[in-house]
């Protein structure tokens, strides 16, 4: 459990099987989500739980499940004080707000104990108890023991308790001797009196301390000679003894009842804490965040200060400082050789300083964040001359093994990532020697082939000939010049060195400017251009986006039989500049559209010259205009052909007066 960043609430509601409790459910779920509070559901399970009815079970099961589908998270602790274990739950979770439901049994006699919500709220004073009304008054619960629970030292409110009830039982007891009531008796009211004193009180110490005065006020009020602590029959002191057996006895049974309740609750707090920390080390996603969690989560198992120094280039970095109270400017000082120590535990993996055999002398305790040979960092926990206890070491230990595996999934996942980027790199490497070594021997053998037949047969071929192989060259030689800058475009976007010579251009001019450099095939095309009424102004490359255009324009011509219509539309739309290019050829199959731009793409399709393409153009389309802050798109034409729009961000021209 973690509370909210932002308001630190913390939300606890009480599970019962009540048929109402559903409804106090929802309130606490509802005033979690208004105040952004962490919810927790707590239930405390009586010894007596299997002779509930199957009733009973089944609606409490129901109310669980309620409270899971409502966002809380579920805390199940053992005992059969009911308001105890949930003010202790809640002194050490730090609640800030309880809901309970109002309980359907009424104190009608001022002996009665108070009802469940009273004593919660007598309980935690500090916290706000929101009381939900319960509609069903005829549910009827299990009346448990309230006794207030709090720290274990002798207070001066439980020795006038004590001095109290021991007045009482010896009012009760000369009461009884009024009536003619055995000694037996007696004893029984004063062993009572012990047994009320041990749960009621804090310490133990009340306990056996009103054992002995119990002795002693039963021999001073009711054996002979009264009023003194000499008695004429010889079996007294074996009374005196048998009784004062019997009280340290009864005490210390209930004083230990009482403190496993405390401890049941305390460590079902410390083991959600672990359960928390595991579910929020795998939300991490970088190395500072998983060290953060685990940091703030040994804070709220611990309440101690936590420094963490974290591994950095095969060393430790600089500590990392988690404190458990704003200390402002009163910070405690830190160990002056907690480098030292650190390195140590670092390079031995090891726990040292506070408590341990090495650095005793150390305020902090230092212990390794290691998984396997790799050790992740150092955390120091400030124990001020307090040492932990087994259970919450034990938890410790867990928090620390399920912080370094987080840490080892994330450098696993980073190593992962640069491999695959290295593979990557590789692959398009080898797509890129395969695809240039096979595209551009096709071109430089036509150059050559028709470069040694005007060397050798200038004279003998006509003007037709002549023209037509000079044509064929010129053609090869854009292509291969085409594929040149596809590359080196390529190759300064991925290497993230492609600088963007932004200028104010009209859209109109850029599409006339790119049309002049298109394929010379494209005069066997029909090439329309729609342009709006209004000037479209846009802050570009204007050399990029026109080799956008080129590219979109070429890839039409190549991939579509000649007559075939090429339409260029650019109009304005939603603040940005849209750019259609489509044609009415063959179209793109659905199933290679969601691949068109990817780098070395080509859908094993020849093209209307027979060469292969080399799968760059559409993927610098793309690069470009998300480098302008656009995007390309791919849709179909109606009835036949395909489309590609390009958006860029309009410009606005502010014109002073």
């Amino acid at each position: 459990m973690i509370r909210n960043s932002e308001t630190g609430d913390h939300i606890l509601v009480c599970l019962s099987p009540s048929p109402s409790n559903p409804k106090v459910i929802a309130a606490a779920a509802k005033m979690a989500d208004a105040f952004k509070a962490t919810l927790t559901a707590i239930y405390v399970k009586p010894t007596n739980y299997g002779s509930l009815a199957d009733d009973d079970k089944a609606r409490l099961q129901g109310n669980i499940r309620f409270a899971e589908e409502s966002g809380a998270s579920i805390t199940t602790i053992m005992g059969d004080d009911i308001p105890a274990q949930i003010a202790e739950y809640a002194r050490i979770s730090d609640t800030t707000k309880i809901v309970v439901g109002r309980s359907g049994i009424r104190r009608r006699h001022m002996w009665d104990r108070p009802p469940l919500t009273e004593q919660i709220i007598l309980s935690v004073p500090d916290v706000d108890v929101y009381i939900i009304p319960d509609s069903v008054a005829d549910f009827k619960q299990q009346k448990e023991r309230f006794f207030s629970a709090g720290l274990m030292r002798p207070t001066l409110k439980d020795l006038l308790i004590t001095i109290l009830i021991l007045a009482a039982a010896t009012g009760i007891g000369l009461l009884f001797t009024q009536f003619g009531f055995s000694e037996s008796n007696i004893i029984t009211v004063f062993i009572l009196a012990v047994l009320v004193i041990s749960v009621i009180t804090i310490s133990p110490l009340y306990g056996a301390f009103g054992s002995l005065m119990s002795v002693l006020l039963f021999n001073w009020f009711f054996i002979d000679p009264r009023f003194s602590f000499h008695t004429y029959e010889a079996e007294y002191p074996v009374t005196f003894a048998i009784m004062l057996i019997s009280s340290l006895i009864t005490g210390t049974l209930a004083n230990r009842i009482k403190l496993n309740a405390r401890q049941s609750a305390r460590e079902a707090f410390r083991t959600k804490v672990l359960l928390d920390t595991s579910q929020l080390l795998q939300k991490a996603e970088e190395t500072d965040a998983a060290i953060s969690i685990a940091a703030r989560q040994i804070i709220m198992l611990l309440n101690r200060d936590v420094k963490v120094f974290p591994r950095e280039n095969d060393m430790l970095g600089t500590g990392l400082e988690f404190c458990s109270t704003d200390y402002g400017e009163n910070a405690p000082e830190p160990d002056k050789n907690e480098n030292e120590i650190a390195e140590w535990v670092f390079r031995n993996r090891q726990a040292a300083g506070c408590r341990t055999e090495k650095y005793r002398d150390a305020k902090a305790q230092y212990h390794a964040i290691c998984l396997n040979d790799h050790c992740y960092g150092v955390i120091a926990i400030r124990l001020n001359g307090v040492p932990l206890e087994p259970f919450e070491n034990s938890i410790l230990i867990s928090i620390l093994g399920e912080c370094a595996l987080a840490l080892e999934n994330l450098r696993n996942a980073r190593e992962k990532e640069q491999a695959s980027i290295i593979a990557r790199n590789e692959q398009l490497r080898s797509n890129l020697l395969r695809s240039i070594s096979h595209d551009i021997r096709t071109p430089l053998t036509s150059i050559s082939g028709n470069a040694d037949n005007l060397l050798s047969h200038y004279k003998q071929l006509d003007d037709d000939t002549l023209k037509q192989i000079f044509s064929d060259i010129y053609d090869d030689s854009e292509w291969l010049i085409d594929l040149v800058e596809n590359l080196l475009s390529i190759s300064r976007i991925e290497n993230g060195h492609m600088d963007l010579n932004l200028s104010l251009e009209v859209l109109g001019d850029v599409i006339a400017e790119a049309l002049k450099h298109v394929d010379r095939r494209s005069d066997q095309y029909t090439i329309t251009v729609e342009e709006p009424d209004d000037l479209l102004l846009v802050n570009i490359d204007p050399r990029l986006i026109m080799q956008v255009l080129i590219n979109l324009i070429n890839n039409a011509v190549k991939n579509t039989p000649a007559g075939s219509r090429i339409n260029i539309r650019s109009r304005q739309e939603n603040g940005f500049a849209v750019i259609n290019v489509c044609d009415d050829g063959p179209g793109i199959p659905d199933d290679v559209k969601p691949h068109v731009f990817e780098m070395f793409y080509t859908g094993q399709n020849k093209v209307a010259d027979g060469r292969r393409g080399t799968g760059l153009g559409l993927a610098l389309c793309r690069s470009i205009a998300q480098a302008h802050n656009g995007e390309i798109t791919l849709t179909d034409n109606r009835p036949s052909g395909c489309c590609f729009t390009v958006t860029l961000p309009m410009s606005e021209v502010q014109v002073n007066e």
